[in-house]
């Protein structure tokens, strides 16, 4: 069996000036094991540091659901995304040796339901469940730090 890209468009990102802040969407995939909280991290394809699935946003999609569709094809993760975002984290995405943008990152709550074996990303990336404080430890980004190290999946009403 082949798992083929989605032929989702992405929103046109090239027309903004180098300088100003692009908008990514994102989700914090989780799931409850043995009562408690795990995030899901995956390792970016450039540098191999653990991050979420994130991408830009899609036409004719929402936000929460350009998350889910990032999730999917970054992760193979299947399940239930909210369309409330819980939080918001910036970094510099590298477009070239000598550019990078600046970007920030919209996240929304995705309760992983499965997790496919075969999903367009699969042999660029290692994924790994984390407790919130273990993910928090993993990653860059001082917000995205914060929102992992916070993340309480009954404040979010799933």
């Amino acid at each position: 069996m082949t798992v083929q890209r989605r032929d989702i468009p992405l929103l046109e990102v090239a027309d903004i000036p180098d300088d100003e802040a692009r908008t990514q969407v994102a989700a914090l995939c989780w799931r409850m094991s043995k009562g408690k909280p795990e995030i899901l991290l995956i390792t970016s394809r450039e540098t191999g540091r653990w991050v979420i699935p994130k991408g830009w946003p899609m036409k004719g999609l929402s936000s929460s659901k350009a998350a889910a569709e990032e999730a999917w094809e970054e992760a193979g993760v299947n399940g239930k995304i909210r369309n409330i975002c819980i939080g918001f984290y910036a970094y510099h995405k590298v477009r070239s040796p000598k550019m990078d943008v600046p970007c920030v990152v919209a996240v929304y709550p995705l309760r992983v339901k499965s997790l496919d074996r075969k999903f367009p990303e699969a042999g660029d990336r290692k994924r790994r469940w984390f407790t919130p404080k273990k993910a928090a430890a993993k990653v860059e980004e001082p917000e995205l730090r914060d929102l992992l190290a916070n993340f309480d999946p009954k404040a979010i009403d799933t």
